[in-house]
C-alpha cells in the first residue's frame, strides 16, 4: 500500500513564545509523546532548522526556508495533505489535498481601510485553494462566514488545545508581588482593553493588579500615563515574563481578570480555570463561548462599582463552594491537545 504523506506547517516556530508559536510547539509535543504512527502514514513538519529533531523519530522533518514560500516544489515532494495550522502561514501549499485553520478576524475590528482589504484578500486565496476550513471556535467560524466566500464550502470547529501549565514548574517573578492581587495577562494592545480595569481597581486599594505582557506599545504608554497622572498605586504592569513566572502569577492570584474585547479563543481565562482561580471576562467575541458557565462577566460598558461588585462576589463564591472551582477546573481539562490532535487526525484521514 502505498504511504500517505502529511505535512504540518508549524513555521510559526520561529516566534515561540506568542501564542501561535505555542500552539505549534504544543504540536510537537503531541507527536514526539503521544502520537502513535500508522505503518501507511507519514508525517512531517515544517518548522525552522532550530527544531529539527526535537519532536521525536515517529516525524519527518522539513527545514522553513524563505525559498520555498516563492517555490513550494522545490520540497522534495508532493504531500497527500498539508495542513496550514493558521490563516496567515506565507507557505503555499504543494499538496493534492489542502486543510486550512482559521483562527480569528480581529484585523477587522481594529484595523482600517486597506489594511483590512488586504489582510481579507490573503485569506480568501488561502480559502479558495482549501479543501477543508476548521475554526478554532464557533465564534470564529460566524466570522468566517461573515468575512470570506466560502462558496458552500464545510467548516468544521476544532476547539483548540490548552497546556497543562498547572503542572510546570514555577518562579516567583523578581518584581515585588504584593497581595492579595488580580492578575491578566496579554500584549498590552487596545484590543486588550485593559485600561477598564483602572478605574475598577481605584475602589479597591486594599487589592493589587499584575498585567503581564509585552509594554513597549503605544497603548501600554497611555496607561502608564494615566497610572501615573490619577496616581493609582495598585496597578502594576510587568512586562514580559517567564513561563514559570506566569505559572506562579496563576497559582497565588486571588482571581484572573480579562477585560478583552477580541478574541478568536481566548486561552487564558482556560489557564486561569486550571489552576482553580475565579474568572471575571468581558463576554465579547468568543469568550462568552469558551468561558461557558464557568465564569462571571463584567458588565457591557464595565461600569466600575458593579465591575467590583462582580469579581467580589465571585470569589466569595469560589471560597465558599469548592465544587464551583472544581467544576471549571475539570471543563478546563476537556481542552487537552490530546483531543485536539486526534479530531485533526481524523480530518487527515478523511483527506487521504
Amino acid at each position: 500500500m502505498k504511504e500517505k504523506s502529511i505535512l504540518i506547517d508549524l513555521s510559526i516556530l520561529k516566534n515561540v513564545n506568542c501564542g501561535l508559536g505555542q500552539v505549534a510547539l504544543n504540536y510537537g509535543y503531541y507527536f514526539r509523546d503521544i502520537y502513535e504512527k500508522k505503518d501507511n502514514e507519514q508525517i512531517y513538519l515544517l518548522l525552522p532548522k532550530r527544531f529539527v529533531g526535537q519532536f521525536g523519530n515517529k516525524v519527518k522533518y522539513i527545514t522553513a526556508k524563505k525559498l520555498y514560500r516563492v517555490f513550494p516544489w522545490l520540497i522534495f515532494k508532493k504531500f497527500d495533505v498539508w495542513h496550514a495550522i493558521h490563516q496567515l502561514s506565507r507557505y503555499t501549499p504543494y499538496c493534492r489535498k489542502y486543510l486550512l485553520t482559521i483562527h480569528d478576524f480581529n484585523f477587522c475590528y481594529e484595523k482600517k481601510g486597506n489594511k483590512i482589504k488586504k489582510y481579507l484578500s490573503k485569506i480568501q486565496e488561502k480559502v479558495n485553494r482549501a479543501d477543508k476550513i476548521v475554526c478554532i471556535s464557533k465564534f470564529a467560524k460566524q466570522d468566517t462566514e461573515k468575512f470570506i466566500q466560502t462558496k458552500g464550502k464545510e467548516i468544521s470547529v476544532i476547539y483548540n488545545g490548552v497546556e497543562r501549565i498547572d503542572l510546570q514548574p514555577s518562579a516567583k517573578p523578581k518584581q515585588e508581588i504584593l497581595e492579595p492581587y488580580f492578575f491578566s495577562i496579554g500584549e498590552i494592545k487596545e484590543k486588550k482593553n485593559f485600561h477598564v480595569l483602572l478605574d475598577i481597581m481605584k475602589l479597591m486599594p486594599e487589592k493589587h493588579l499584575y498585567i503581564a505582557g509585552n509594554y513597549n506599545t503605544e497603548y501600554a504608554n497611555k496607561i502608564r500615563k494615566t497610572i501615573e497622572q490619577e496616581s493609582i498605586k495598585n496597578v502594576t504592569l510587568l512586562g514580559i515574563i517567564s513561563q514559570e513566572e506566569k505559572v506562579w502569577l496563576y497559582q497565588h492570584c486571588e482571581a484572573f481578570v480579562f477585560p478583552s474585547l477580541f478574541e478568536g479563543f481566548g486561552l487564558p481565562v482556560v489557564e486561569a480555570m486550571l489552576f482553580k482561580k475565579p474568572v471575571i471576562s468581558s463576554s465579547n467575541t468568543s469568550l462568552k463561548e469558551i468561558c461557558d458557565q464557568h465564569a462571571t462577566f463584567f458588565p457591557e460598558d464595565f461600569n466600575p462599582e458593579e465591575s467590583k461588585k462582580r469579581i467580589l462576589n465571585t470569589i466569595a463564591t469560589h471560597n465558599t463552594n469548592r465544587e464551583v472551582s472544581e467544576n471549571a477546573y475539570q471543563y478546563a481539562l476537556s481542552f487537552s491537545y490530546k483531543k485536539h490532535m486526534e479530531e485533526y487526525l481524523e480530518i487527515y484521514d478523511s483527506l487521504l
